[in-house]
């Protein structure tokens, strides 16, 4: 690693810019509000201070007050207490989704760009078929029929998902395939699979990093507008985007039924991608990665 590092640096030697104070404060702005929302999500149960399904229909839909900060929704059940259980359901698919596609989208990049032959006509061509395909629509119809809930979804998206990692990293690793590290790695005689996961892998960390966030937020939005549409998830589950479709018709009786699961998904989307532009301009400062 360290000729790789070597070889690198030199690329941006005393190019490195820095970083504004205002910067800092939106990375750190950024992961307190990601670290909050995380917190939320692993004990909202606990930290919820109702039921989250318990239905008070004679009360119905009201505006914050003691008892219940952000009101009700049309049922009567605490807006507050909805936001916090589904914080998990919000989270956690993404997270699966993102973990799977930058795994996928990786792994095939790096072989793609490395081996170069049939595999990488093979995988370029698949990725040119699946990128090309409109994949909501995909994805709506599919979870439609199918079934399946969140579980087809999550699939689905990370099949989805992959090829545009698997065109980035490729594009890279042809890059770095024929520098001198790669060079004196394979003199050495060191096996393929070494060369690539173990010398070109942590080279490329900045943008597996970048695209593991930015398939997060691809796929809370996604997962959002699927609940929204009333796809996937059983009505009543506490979810933020089920919230807006279910209370999209009371912002004249309590808007924040409505309006908090929407600035929360909106919160979330805005400090990963802040967060991932931190890590990659960090990272990249090190390596001597072009912005």
């Amino acid at each position: 690693m360290s000729a790789a590092t070597t070889t690198l640096s030199g690329v941006r030697e005393g190019g490195r810019r820095p970083r504004l104070a205002g910067g800092r404060i939106l990375t750190v702005t950024a992961l307190l509000a990601l670290a909050i929302i995380v917190l939320a999500a692993i004990l909202g149960n606990w930290l919820a201070p109702h039921d989250p399904a318990l239905q008070n229909v004679e009360l119905g839909p009201s505006g914050p007050s003691a008892t219940h900060l952000l009101g009700t929704d049309d049922l009567g059940r605490d807006v507050m207490s909805r936001l916090l259980a589904g914080a998990h359901t919000a989270l956690v698919a993404p997270v699966l989704i993102a973990l799977g596609t930058t795994l996928l989208g990786t792994t095939l990049g790096l072989l793609a760009g490395y081996h170069r032959g049939w595999l990488d006509a093979v995988l370029m061509r698949l990725s040119d078929l699946l990128y090309a395909l409109p994949g909501l629509l995909i994805l709506i119809v599919l979870v439609g029929i199918v079934g399946g809930g969140t579980t087809i979804a999550v699939l689905a998206l990370i099949v989805l998902g992959a090829p545009v990692d698997i065109r980035i990293i490729r594009s890279l690793a042809l890059g770095q395939r024929g520098l001198a590290y790669v060079d004196a790695a394979r003199t050495l005689g060191l096996p393929d699979r070494r060369i690539i996961f173990r010398h070109l892998l942590p080279n490329l960390a900045p943008t597996v990093t970048a695209n593991l966030l930015l398939s997060f937020v691809s796929a809370l939005v996604a997962l959002t507008g699927l609940s929204f549409l009333g796809i996937g998830l059983p009505a009543g589950t506490p979810d933020w985007g089920l919230m807006i479709q279910e209370n999209r018709t009371l912002l004249d009786l309590n808007p924040w039924a409505a309006v908090a699961p929407a600035l929360l998904i909106m919160i979330t989307a805005i400090a990963a991608t802040l967060l991932g532009d931190s890590i990659f301009e960090r990272l990249s400062a090190g390596k001597g990665v072009p912005e």
